[in-house]
């Protein structure tokens, strides 16, 4: 039986070593440019271009076609989107997901809406690729995800907030704010999936204060950790070090920001995914 685990490039991941992985890209759009989020893309040439456009831009959900093409031939399709509150994406892969179901109707096919971005997506595909190598039956599988999901958590620091107020995901008085005072805004993905603000923070060492204290409240006891950046790897190995202070062997790994994410981060914030 053929297995393939498929997520959006919100994850961050374009490859996986050990496991029949493939990434579904997302698009960072302006009227002039468009950037396509692959391996490939030249994230710091992306960040800069959009810091100083002043133009309108947005992102641009995968199509059903490619969530198709991602399934390839699998017997056993597990998918994972960001948030249907942040994307289409989720819409597609579901859609997606009937298409091929009607094309073979004796396969199996989980599409699971992360209600999150980013890091917590990458532990999402790490548990599913743990019940594929355990050998787990379908009906197994869905429940060991969905139970996983129950217990992951998002949270995220941020500098800058321009690109989520032209999106319409925070308010642009916030955003004008944090860029005017130099505030960075530590918050995290709500039940609901939606993004929802917790403090406002000034310099480096109370945000990671701040942000460590979250992940205690949310239960975090030593599990895994996945920490990506947009071009600040300083914050990414604080908020690490503060963590196996407590936890000296905890499951740590610290990535940069695809392109999406680098969006929506922007320079210099930090997306934090993490076992509760």
């Amino acid at each position: 039986m053929k297995y393939k685990i498929v997520a959006d490039s919100s994850a961050n991941i374009y490859r996986k070593e050990g496991i029949n992985f493939a990434s579904v890209p997302l698009k960072i759009v302006t009227p002039e440019r468009e950037y396509t989020d692959t391996e490939e893309t030249d994230i710091e040439e992306m960040v800069d271009y959009l810091q100083k456009y002043k133009g309108r831009s947005g992102t641009s959900c995968p199509n059903i076609q490619d969530w198709l093409d991602a399934f390839g031939d699998a017997d056993v399709i597990l998918g994972v989107a960001i948030t249907s509150n942040l994307s289409g994406s989720c819409a597609a892969a579901l859609q997606a997901k009937e298409a091929y179901l009607a094309e073979h109707p004796d396969a199996k096919v989980l599409i699971v809406d992360s209600l999150s971005a980013g890091p917590e997506l990458e532990l999402i595909v790490e548990k599913m690729a743990e019940t594929v190598q355990a050998g787990l039956p379908f009906e197994e599988i869905c429940a060991s995800v969905e139970e996983y999901c129950r217990h992951s958590h998002l949270l995220f620091c941020l500098e800058h907030l321009n690109n989520l107020a032209r999106n319409g995901r925070v308010s642009p008085a916030v955003a004008k704010i944090a860029g005017v005072l130099g505030i960075r805004i530590v918050g995290k993905a709500s039940d609901e999936g939606t993004l929802q603000q917790l403090h406002k923070c000034r310099g480096e060492s109370s945000t990671v204060s701040k942000t460590w204290k979250e992940m205690l409240n949310h239960g975090y006891h030593g599990g895994k950790v996945r920490l990506a950046h947009c071009f600040n790897p300083g914050i990414a190995k604080a908020l690490s070090d503060l963590i196996r202070r407590s936890y000296p062997d905890a499951d740590i790994r610290i990535i940069p920001c695809g392109a999406l994410c680098s969006f929506y981060a922007e320079r210099g914030g930090l997306m934090i995914g993490y076992e509760g």
